[in-house]
């Protein structure tokens, strides 16, 4: 873990932070100005390359990966708001590129990039005050961050801090929610059927919000809920942190 003093960080917001959760970068970008550092977000940035890896496109997403690291090229941290896209640069691009020139830039962005809850919490060990009222919140993990980055203690650690909220994991919170990228459109049913177990178990928790840190599981779960009916809002971990400790609207 890096031990220098950060003063500056690459954000890369993600597509679906971009379209439809921009207050969950925005808020993202809050937590680490508060903390001293200045975010360099490169405005020509883009997809991180997941739906033709994932589809078995490889050239197609090695296209994709070698912006990426052209546009991230400065020896600075890559703040990234999901665990799966945070996936995708940290443990893909390396092998995706492995053959290419950009192999030695992909292996130095692999190393220098974070989920951003692991790096609030590891790296920059921030402190957080409660200001809120009690609530009783139920987390989800997504299947990349908890497996795939390792980072599922992070997000909880940092809600550990937040002496007025009640935090718990659905039953089966190890389970995937059914999104996975393209496997919801191509998969739908199946898909549907994995967000219905999760809503069901998420609202056995009797939690009143469903915080997540990827967007991804935010969409599918909260689509589901709401068109079940269910009065539970959801929300990115990032937003959620970023209102209990004062912050301004976004």
């Amino acid at each position: 873990m890096n031990a220098t003093p950060v003063n500056r960080v690459y954000l890369f917001g993600t597509c679906l932070v971009d379209v439809f959760h921009p207050r969950a970068g925005m808020a993202a970008v809050r937590l680490l100005e508060r903390e001293g550092i200045f975010v360099d977000f490169p405005p020509e940035q883009t997809c991180c390359g997941q739906p033709p890896y994932n589809s078995g496109y490889d050239e197609q997403a090695r296209d994709v990966a070698r912006q990426v690291v052209e546009r991230f090229s400065d020896p600075i941290p890559v703040i990234v708001p999901s665990g799966s896209c945070a996936g995708m640069l940290r443990h893909h691009y390396p092998s995706l590129l492995a053959d290419d020139p950009l192999a030695n830039a992909a292996q130095d962005l692999a190393a220098r990039t974070y989920e951003l809850h692991e790096f609030l919490n590891r790296v920059l060990k921030i402190r957080l005050e409660d200001q809120g009222a009690p609530v009783r919140v139920a987390m989800h993990t997504a299947c990349s961050a908890r497996r795939e980055m390792g980072v599922r203690d992070d997000g909880l650690a940092l809600l550990g801090q937040l002496k007025h909220v009640e935090v718990c994991e659905p039953e089966n919170a190890e389970a995937c929610c059914g999104f996975g990228g393209t496997f919801a459109v191509k998969m739908s049913e199946v898909s549907a059927a994995m967000a219905s177990d999760k809503c069901g178990a998420i609202r056995a928790t009797g939690a009143r919000q469903l915080l997540s840190s990827d967007c991804g599981c935010l969409m599918n779960i909260d689509g589901m809920l709401r068109k079940q009916g269910q009065d539970l809002n959801g929300e990115h971990l990032a937003e959620f942190i970023w209102k209990r400790t004062g912050g301004e609207p976004l």
